[in-house]
């Protein structure tokens, strides 16, 4: 397998992490986003969207999407579970990831692509050219302080994001929490449980790599 990663973005990180929780030792290319390697024709022959991470596999194909390789890996590398056992859990950990995406990756996205000069033009991650709309900027941190209640709340009544065990969604809070600095942005100081939880996952050797 051949992982292309990038050090400084968070959608690869949460690959990254996953990986490691996983024990699985994977041959990594660095691609330089801030030198637009991303846009090079041989990594747009690669993932024709012009994002990372992507996954080849051992049978080649190449996943572009983090929900895709944390299942490929998943099914091939059971131990330890990261996306639950029962189908209970199964469900909890794929709402969870989702609501970290939708409400935290999404929002800061808004943010940080529609208000920093440097991506002007460049509204949309990958191979496309998107013009910024700067009320996106306003309206991504109004949706991220909204995702800290919704974290807080949850994480009052559970240890783990998904239940009682660590699982993929708690990589992807983790990461979008951590990035969300990217926008002057973080847990706020009176979010006990949050603040407890993120020191948790901090302390874990994959969030070091």
């Amino acid at each position: 397998m051949i992982f292309y990663d990038c050090a400084t973005a968070p959608s690869p990180r949460r690959a990254r992490m996953f990986i490691a929780e996983k024990g699985i030792e994977v041959d990594t290319c660095e691609v330089d986003l801030r030198h637009d390697g991303h846009r090079s024709p041989e990594f747009l022959a690669l993932n024709p969207h012009g994002t990372v991470p992507v996954l080849v596999t051992d049978e080649g194909t190449a996943l572009t999407e983090n929900i895709a390789i944390a299942g490929y890996l998943e099914a091939a590398f059971p131990e330890p579970t990261l996306m639950g056992v029962t189908p209970d859990e199964k469900g909890k950990v794929l709402m969870w990831n989702a609501i970290c995406e939708f409400h935290a990756g999404m929002a800061i996205a808004e943010a940080l692509r529609n208000s920093t000069p440097a991506l002007k033009g460049r509204a949309l991650p990958g191979a496309v050219d998107y013009e910024q709309i700067p009320a996106l900027a306003a309206r991504g941190v109004q949706r991220l302080g909204r995702f800290f209640d919704t974290l807080e709340a949850r994480l009052s009544e559970s240890a783990y994001l998904a239940g009682d065990a660590f699982s993929m969604a708690d990589i992807t809070g983790f990461v979008f929490c951590d990035f969300a600095r990217i926008v002057k942005q973080g847990i706020p100081d009176g979010n006990a449980a949050s603040k407890a939880w993120f020191e948790t996952i901090k302390a874990r050797h994959s969030a070091t790599l």
